[in-house]
């Protein structure tokens, strides 16, 4: 039994929903009149449009997996939908398959010259030389007219490890999955929680928002975090407890550390998305003064004559 239809879109007889939908997408892009000038890509489209039309129907996708291209007294989809004789196709499937608009989604379609469709039905569209009307959107194409665009507030530690993290987006409340590493700007993609149009649905776009962080800055993959140490600490060393953002870790100050001085924590930086690597923590020493009125007069006086000058 020959299975045209499916060949029309370009997909297997067991192919998904998901499959069908994403080649649709891919060829009506391809043979839009408004995009592609060549012969014959008017026709094409039409014909797209109906086979999808129906696999993407599944009573129509049943109807026809049953009796293949015998629905089409036995020849290709192809051939049928050339040999109409000039008349509309849209009527010749819908006695066949009984009901609904064929085409654009129930739009339908006319003659070559006074082509309409519903492709986008956003309103806007477009019109070309030969009076084709869409809201195909400026080349954009029909997924885009269904994503939803949204930013989201991500706390700076959760953009570091990564984790769930939960939104609320027209009165839903959805979780999503925050990968580890991701940097203030990036794009998630969340399928099929974008806009909904007869069945059809987009996708939501995030764009990432890391909150500012009191205790850390980033540089791509490396983080700065400033430390206050005594004056003591400073001069004759000692061992410190430091919060990174996955432990505690004990870290030790040399001698005569000086202010602003930096100390490396190899590996407890950013892992990257991509390499799986850790960067690197910088702490950044800040020598806190003692109040000479809280110190011990004697020895405030033994300072004063010993500390050099310089």
């Amino acid at each position: 039994m020959s299975n045209s239809l499916y060949d029309t879109l370009g997909v297997a007889k067991n192919a998904s929903a998901d499959e069908i939908k994403k080649a649709y997408r891919r060829l009506a892009r391809q043979y839009h009149p408004d995009i592609n000038k060549e012969a014959g890509a008017e026709e094409k489209f039409k014909e797209i449009n109906a086979a999808y039309e129906i696999l993407n129907d599944e009573k129509k996708r049943a109807q026809y997996d049953r009796y293949g291209d015998s629905m089409f007294g036995g020849q290709s989809f192809h051939d049928f939908s050339r040999n109409t004789g000039g008349a509309d196709i849209n009527d010749i499937l819908k006695n066949i398959f009984g009901g609904g608009g064929f085409g654009g989604f129930g739009g339908g379609f006319s003659s070559s010259n006074n082509f309409r469709s519903g492709f986008g039905g956003f309103g806007g569209g477009f019109s070309s030389s030969n009076n084709f009307r869409s809201g195909f959107g400026g080349f954009g194409g029909f997924e885009e007219d269904l994503d939803l665009q949204a930013s989201v507030k991500i706390p700076f530690e959760k953009g570091i490890l990564g984790g769930e993290h939960t939104i609320m987006i027209n009165n839903e409340q959805i979780k999503i999955k925050i990968p580890h590493g991701i940097k203030d700007g990036e794009k998630l993609r969340i399928r099929g929680k974008g806009k909904n149009f007869q069945g059809q649905k987009g996708d939501l776009i995030l764009k990432v928002e890391l909150q500012k962080s009191q205790e850390y800055e980033r540089e791509e993959d490396d983080l700065y975090k400033k430390v206050e140490i005594s004056l003591k600490t400073a001069l004759f060393g000692d061992k410190i407890s430091i919060h990174t953002p996955r432990k505690e870790v004990k870290v030790t100050i040399p001698p005569n550390s000086k202010n602003n001085q930096k100390i490396r924590l190899k590996g407890y930086g950013v892992q990257n998305r991509k390499t799986d690597l850790y960067g690197d923590m910088y702490l950044i020493l800040n020598v806190k003064l003692p109040d000479l009125n809280t110190l011990d007069p004697e020895f405030v006086k033994i300072l004063e004559e010993k500390l050099p000058k310089e």
